[in-house]
């Protein structure tokens, strides 16, 4: 006897510009439970409320629940990027970042210095380590500031990527 089982996901993108925020809420439980789960992303409420609602928000849900989310502010500097556990290894992270980088001359962004994921997932899409900042986050952590190369061209780096 053999158990078949199918599962169906619907995926839905969305964008939020710069002054809504009908989904500040399910970020931030999002960017919680990531913090909860791996110990990154910790800032303060008021700080990551105030910084969504003055940027774009590229929003991806699965059968109507927020899994990954990505903010830039009007210079393509993206301020937040997170993909819950359950839903990583799906190329959602690339496909935000080749958003970003289809709207936005320019990307780039910090990461902590101690975040190898991270790093790694950077570097995996073409960003390359400009400086480090020492005690960059309020807890005393260093940060580099990474910036997307343009070598052969953002669009085309990235869509080689995510096979676009």
């Amino acid at each position: 006897m053999s158990i078949c089982v199918i599962l169906s996901i619907n995926v839905e993108t969305r964008v939020e510009p710069p002054g809504e925020a009908a989904y500040v809420l399910d970020a931030w439980n999002l960017k919680e439970r990531i913090r909860e789960e791996d110990g990154v992303l910790r800032q303060r409420r008021g700080f990551f409320t105030d910084a969504y609602r003055r940027s774009t928000a590229h929003l991806i849900f699965e059968n109507a629940d927020l899994v990954a989310f990505a903010c830039v502010r009007r210079d393509g500097y993206i301020l937040f990027l997170a993909v819950s556990p359950d839903a990583r290894g799906r190329g959602y992270a690339e496909e935000l970042v080749a958003e970003i980088a289809e709207e936005y001359r320019s990307v780039s962004c910090h990461a902590r210095a101690t975040n190898e994921n991270a790093l790694g997932f950077y570097e995996h899409l073409g960003f390359s380590i400009k400086r480090r900042i020492d005690n960059y986050y309020e807890d005393g952590g260093d940060a580099y500031y990474l910036k997307l190369g343009t070598d052969n061209g953002i669009r085309g780096t990235l869509s080689d990527l995510i096979g676009r």
